[in-house]
């Protein structure tokens, strides 16, 4: 064998190499091409939560460790005095108080009422879609317009509510002054109002799950109610778990028909976290107590939020 026959393997191997590392460069650029693109596209999303969820988040923090003048200018660094102040402070307990039981009044009646019209309006019969579309009219309002509604409802004197009370001979109720139907009238408005969004989620739920099911229940001899109860709701038991979520943290957030029907009162009957927090920040101008308080409730609502996932998610049985 000569010193030609011997190179040839050698300059073979080499071009084979090179063959190799071209498609491999390729593909290292078309992934960085490709995740340099991503990021362009995601651009404006994440400019828009640096502007009105980062940035926000940074300042209140900033801010709960400041004191402010009556100007709401920051007058002074006060450290986590402000923290301090609000977990020693008798109105926080109460507000906090007030919060959790408006949460106990709304959630649980908003799921089980939507979760009722859903059953009862799912069945493929004639004119069930205008009960549908009248179930879901709450949705499209706002929280100003319901609370308005609601307000000419609460009236003491010319409100429906009351005249339906005088029509079986019972005496008028101070809905919106009486500290003991306060936070009741300000439940029963919220619950109407969430009623719309909570229905079309469960009724979309119910949807979801196929006719075969229906029917190798009924096959099997399980009555409606049986069939409800042990086969649709696990089935629905991750749209619950959703709704479940979504009411909470909204509950722990209502201020507009608060604001509205009853700015807090009577008494303080009404006062919820969230209006306590923009007393404090908007009308005496104490932006770094209101921040902190801004703070502890974000905290409040992530916990209850990860004691759901770990707690009642393992109930949930995914398809």
């Amino acid at each position: 064998m000569n010193t030609m026959d011997r190179d040839l393997p050698y300059a073979s191997t080499t071009k084979t190499t090179a063959k190799v590392k071209q498609p491999l460069r390729t593909a290292i650029n078309r992934n960085w091409t490709e995740t340099l693109l991503g990021y362009v596209f995601l651009f404006p999303s994440l400019l828009l939560f640096a502007v009105f969820l980062f940035y926000p988040l940074i300042q209140t923090f900033y801010l709960s460790l400041h004191e402010t003048d009556p100007r709401g200018r920051i007058a002074s660094f006060v450290g986590f005095d402000n923290f301090t102040a609000i977990f020693t402070s008798e109105r926080f307990y109460q507000s906090l108080g007030v919060t959790g039981l408006f949460t106990l009044l709304t959630v649980p009646t908003v799921i089980i009422l939507a979760l009722i019209l859903a059953a009862f309006t799912h069945n493929h019969l004639k004119g069930m879609r205008i009960f549908q579309f009248i179930f879901s009219l709450p949705v499209v309002l706002s929280v100003g317009t319901s609370a308005v509604i609601w307000m000419m409802l609460f009236h003491p004197s010319v409100g429906m509510l009351n005249y339906l009370l005088s029509l079986v001979g019972l005496e008028p109720v101070a809905w919106l002054t009486d500290p003991r139907w306060a936070l009741l009238s300000v439940s029963m408005m919220t619950v109407w109002m969430n009623l719309g969004f909570t229905y079309i989620v469960l009724l979309s739920g119910l949807q979801g799950i196929s006719d075969d099911i229906y029917d190798s229940a009924k096959i099997d001899g399980s009555g409606p109610i049986r069939t409800f109860v042990q086969i649709v709701l696990p089935l629905l038991s991750p749209t619950v778990f959703f709704v479940t979520i979504v009411s909470i943290i909204g509950a722990f957030q209502s201020f507009g028909q608060i604001h509205i029907l009853t700015r807090g009162g009577p008494v303080n009957s009404t006062d919820v976290l969230v209006y306590s927090l923009y007393q404090d920040a908007f009308i005496n101008f104490r932006f770094g107590t209101g921040s902190a308080q801004a703070l502890v409730l974000f905290t409040i609502i992530l916990i209850f939020t990860f004691v759901q996932f770990k707690v009642f998610e393992r109930n949930v049985h995914y398809q």
